[in-house]
């Protein structure tokens, strides 16, 4: 793999439940190589979860910005976080609040 791993965290905001942006996510995330996790957050925000190149993380943020046709995304915000080793291995949807 090309780059150092990191990882980072992105918030997804707008209409992001409920209009397939976790399946979105996942398909986006086998596609670049990135492991992590998507989840649904009380809030009605999308968390994203990642781990990979910067340049595979910044592809993802792209992808996440725009989102599935049926989304609308107003806003992403992106932290640092640190590599969890039990999400490095692959990408799933957590289903938990």
């Amino acid at each position: 793999m090309a780059g150092e791993r990191i990882a980072k965290r992105f918030y997804v905001s707008g209409s992001v439940q409920g209009v397939g942006f976790r399946f979105f996510a996942e398909r986006v995330a086998a596609r670049l190589d990135v492991a992590g996790y998507v989840k649904n957050l009380f809030d009605g925000r999308v968390e994203v979860y990642a781990i990979g190149s910067e340049a595979q993380l910044d592809a993802l943020r792209g992808e996440l910005e725009s989102g599935p046709r049926m989304a609308r995304v107003h806003r992403l915000e992106e932290k640092e976080a640190e590599i969890l080793a039990q999400y490095a291995d692959g990408f799933m949807i957590e289903h938990d609040y």
